[in-house]
């Protein structure tokens, strides 16, 4: 595979995978190759989310999206899942998952990576963190600063936690204004902590709307992470909520007859 990358990088054409044919979109900048992380996406395994575990490898190659985060709602199974499905298609040495949870706890949300185990929800966000924190996994604070986000983390425990939180997501594509994007980066800024993008996607086209992108690099483990963040830059694309909400409903229905919407 790596040699069919370089090949197709000198004859300048869009490669794709030897067996599956499958689009393989590579970037290459200043003469590195690099990728896009989000690292905050639904699946079928969310209440409210349909897109199918098996249809996410294939966007990922064509986005360039080689790491991604699964995040479905009080629910850890989806990253495990998805993992072994590219197991399975043979693509793990360019893809990479990093199983988590969107935790619901008492006081609002707050994302887990790295998870071995679900998480109950409604514990309180301090039990929470110790939790995630016992698997050796690390805490993203996601979509946390926007008031109008209905499961946002309430600001007192966002203050109660602070010192525990590894990542802050700055770019959310579905916050209610963009600002609060850059009120999460000013937050994370004084903190020195690694910026994380999510596209909270719910649809199999939303994956990666936002994203880090970074050398591309495998990761399996919190440091290779927090190093990929490290050296990566934030971006993204911004969609006001009821436009968001519109082309939800649109791409579910369009789902029905096309694959890949």
């Amino acid at each position: 595979m790596q040699a069919q990358d370089a090949l197709g990088k000198l004859l300048k054409l869009p490669p794709r995978t030897l067996e599956k044919g499958l689009p393989n979109n590579i970037v290459w900048r200043e003469g590195v190759q690099v990728m896009r992380m989000d690292l905050h996406m639904h699946t079928e395994v969310s209440h409210d989310c349909k897109t199918a575990l098996r249809d996410i490898p294939a966007w990922m190659l064509r986005t360039n999206t080689r790491v991604v985060a699964v995040t479905d709602h009080d629910q850890q199974r989806g990253g495990p899942e998805l993992q072994q499905i590219i197991r399975d298609m043979g693509l793990d040495d360019r893809l990479s998952v990093i199983p988590g949870e969107e935790v619901t706890t008492s006081e609002g949300e707050l994302i887990g990576l790295f998870l071995k185990e679900r998480i109950e929800p409604k514990l309180s966000p301090e039990e929470t963190v110790r939790q995630i924190k016992a698997q050796g996994g690390l805490v993203l604070l996601q979509h946390g600063f926007d008031p109008l986000k209905r499961y946002r983390l309430r600001p007192e425990a966002t203050a109660r936690i602070a010192d525990d939180i590894d990542i802050v997501e700055t770019f959310n594509s579905r916050l209610s204004r963009h600002h609060w994007n850059r009120v999460a980066a000013e937050w994370g800024s004084a903190r020195n902590l690694p910026f994380s993008a999510g596209s909270d996607a719910h649809t199999l086209r939303d994956i990666g709307e936002a994203w880090v992108e970074t050398p591309f690099r495998l990761i399996h483990t919190p440091e290779q992470l927090i190093t990929a963040l490290r050296e990566g830059q934030v971006a993204g694309r911004w969609t006001h909520p009821v436009e968001a909400y519109g082309v939800k409903q649109w791409r579910n229905f369009n789902s029905q007859f096309r694959r890949d919407s």
